[in-house]
């Protein structure tokens, strides 16, 4: 069997979803491209990415013996990889690179990066997108966005894409074999909601969402807001302070 140090990497120029393309890879390929026609997040959110500047990528992680509740934490773990990937870039040592649950990175509050796990049988396909080169983001994500070069960091995209998937083959592995426990201290260091007053729609349109002071991750992987465990939904962080 294959194994994450020994990634297979495909390239395109230009693709409809590097994540479509995952879908019908196998275990250790990761799918990058200069160009994705229609990137997306979570909850169908578009991924902004001029051609060739950032990194974008998905690759195929085998979980088909793992159970139910371990795998769903497993989009905390490839947060926790793609934090101390970047960190380990020259010049981005002394940057906090914040998990914002369940799947965004945030640098200085500004987003930086985000993941899109999706489960396919045996398989799933972690999308990772980095802000690594870019410097004219559209009107409406300036004051919420941000780029490794913005922060002083001039790696390649390819040096970003190496740290990352270096970064991510040791926390799987870690991850895999130990539980998401393991790794849990880690991504408690790294979270950016803990002690703020949050907001979180748990659906789309959600009409009542849950507000009040997030107490953390948990140690299965929930997100604690008011003591109240919540396993999947968006995330915000709310301007005003509690009354």
């Amino acid at each position: 069997m294959a194994s994450p140090a020994s990634w297979n990497v495909i390239h395109k120029r230009e693709t409809v979803s590097t994540n479509l393309d995952a879908a019908k890879g196998s275990p250790w390929d990761v799918f990058t491209a200069d160009c994705q026609t229609a990137g997306r997040g979570r909850l169908d959110h578009k991924w902004h990415s001029r051609p060739g500047v950032n990194l974008t990528m998905s690759a195929v992680l085998p979980v088909g013996d793992l159970s139910p509740d371990h795998v769903s934490t497993l989009p905390l773990a490839v947060g926790l990889a793609l934090a101390e990937g970047l960190r380990a870039l020259p010049g981005a040592d002394k940057t906090r690179f914040a998990l914002k649950w369940p799947n965004d990175l945030l640098a200085g509050g500004k987003k930086i990066a985000g993941i899109l796990c999706e489960r396919h049988g045996d398989i799933v396909v972690a999308g990772i997108g980095v802000n690594a080169g870019e410097t004219d983001f559209p009107d409406e994500l300036k004051s919420r966005a941000v780029s490794l070069v913005q922060l002083g960091v001039k790696s390649s995209v390819r040096d970003v894409r190496d740290a990352v998937l270096s970064s991510l083959a040791a926390v799987y592995a870690e991850w895999k074999k130990k539980g998401f426990a393991a790794i849990w201290p880690r991504i408690s260091a790294v979270d950016a909601l803990d002690g703020m007053y949050v907001e979180v729609n748990q659906t789309d349109d959600d009409q009542n969402p849950v507000k009040g002071i997030c107490n953390g991750i948990a140690r299965d992987g929930a997100l604690l807001v008011g003591g109240t465990p919540i396993w999947a939904g968006e995330a915000h962080i709310v301007a005003f302070s509690p009354a």
